[in-house]
């Protein structure tokens, strides 16, 4: 399960504003927000849609010992950042 923390460090990675990430994964920037503070628990469905975007951007979510995001490397299909 992702966390506030690490969506906010995604877009970050991706230096996106919360209001590009935002209606990718359906959601309002203020909610996006509210979920990232830690102020709002996302349902499975936001959660979804959150991780789903930010995946089909290059993010990788790593959950070792602490949870944490990394670019994926570009492969065959060449840049994986829109």
């Amino acid at each position: 399960m992702i966390t506030g923390a690490q969506i906010k460090a995604a877009r970050k990675l991706l230096g996106w504003p919360r209001d590009r990430l935002s209606p990718r994964a359906g959601l309002s920037a203020s909610l996006l927000s509210k979920i990232e503070d830690g102020l709002r628990t996302p349902t499975n469905e936001q959660r979804l849609g959150i991780q789903g975007a930010l995946e089909a951007a290059g993010v990788e979510f790593t959950n070792g010992d602490e949870p944490r995001v990394k670019l994926r490397r570009s492969g065959p299909q060449g840049g994986l950042r829109p």
